[in-house]
């Protein structure tokens, strides 16, 4: 088995030779082939060359992929994940607060039978109200929207399975969602506490803007886990629920013309009635067109709408 490190870097100059050399301290008691592929996201320092140093180093376990310009930090996952080829896949960032010492307890338990390992930074060494609280509620935002339960989507420290990575397209910012992505694939999920270390050297790239993102792209993965194969279940059943709420004001208002003697026309809750049963009406024909969409993805590049573990076939005789 190969053991494939991916490590996104945006202006960590100055942690990356430290970083490495930590690497190499945690994998050297492992009796396993292994490398690390270090991906530039298109950084302003000297990342680039640092990372050139270390692989004249090591090179035969050193890789690098650079960008042109920063596309963010999914992509930097995504393209090293494509660039690598390890049987496991251990995600890291690169700014020493993930400790490579942690991989081993990593691999240990993805050896009981998971296809993705998670990190939860139980000690989180970041501040508090800027970092730590927000993350906690995204979290729980996240755990109990899509019955995934883990403490800490965050932490980049991850462990995977290779093939449970290849059904996994990554866009946005949708690295945080993997798990999610990868339990609607089949996927067995653990959780590890690991360590946290205060950041050394540069500035985080992150604040608290990053929880907004994280509530729009979460809305994302709620349709594409929930309604990619069925988009109907979705807009049918809002447009059924609002012309159900108009057929009931429309009754309403005909009930209160026969009572009292109300004007039904004369009445803005007959325009709202209308206005809701075609609103209804639409959402179903787009639940439709999504419906035709869906088909014609699947089929034009021949995907499969499920995921097979394993396969035992007969045995024959010659």
């Amino acid at each position: 088995m190969k053991l494939s490190i991916v490590v996104p870097v945006y202006n960590e100059e100055k942690n990356l030779p430290e970083l490495f050399e930590q690497i190499v301290a945690a994998m050297q008691p492992l009796e396993m082939d292994w490398d690390v592929t270090f991906v530039d996201d298109g950084s302003h320092d000297a990342s680039v060359e640092v990372i050139r140093q270390l692989h004249a180093q090591a090179p035969d376990r050193v890789r690098m992929v650079a960008f042109r310009r920063n596309y963010g930090q999914t992509s930097a996952i995504s393209a090293g994940i494509n660039e690598s080829d390890g049987d496991v896949v251990i995600l890291m960032d690169a700014d020493l607060q993930n400790d490579p010492a942690d991989i081993p307890l990593l691999l240990e338990e993805l050896d009981k039978g998971f296809d993705v390992v998670s990190g939860w930074r139980k000690d989180r060494q970041d501040n508090r109200l800027t970092r730590t609280l927000p993350s906690h509620l995204a979290n729980k935002l996240i755990s109990s929207s899509t019955g995934v339960h883990l403490h800490d989507y965050g932490c980049t420290l991850k462990a995977y399975r290779r093939e449970i990575l290849e059904s996994i397209n990554l866009y946005g910012e949708m690295h945080r969602f993997i798990p999610v992505y990868a339990k609607e694939a089949g996927g067995k999920i653990s959780e590890v506490v690991v360590h946290h270390h205060p950041r050394k050297y540069g500035k985080a790239n992150y604040g608290l803007e990053r929880t907004v993102k994280v509530i729009l792209d979460l809305f994302t993965v709620q349709f594409l886990t929930k309604f990619s194969q069925k988009p109907i279940y979705l807009f049918g059943g809002v447009g059924l629920g609002l012309m159900a709420i108009s057929f009931a004001l429309f009754l309403w208002l005909a009930i209160r013309r026969i009572v009292s003697a109300v004007s039904v026309l004369g009445s803005p809750w007959f325009q709202i009635s209308v206005m809701m049963f075609i609103l209804g009406f639409l959402a179903l024909l787009l639940g439709l067109i999504a419906e035709l969409v869906m088909r014609t993805y699947y089929e034009s590049q021949d995907k499969k709408t499920y995921a097979i573990r394993e396969v035992i076939n007969p045995e024959r005789a010659d």
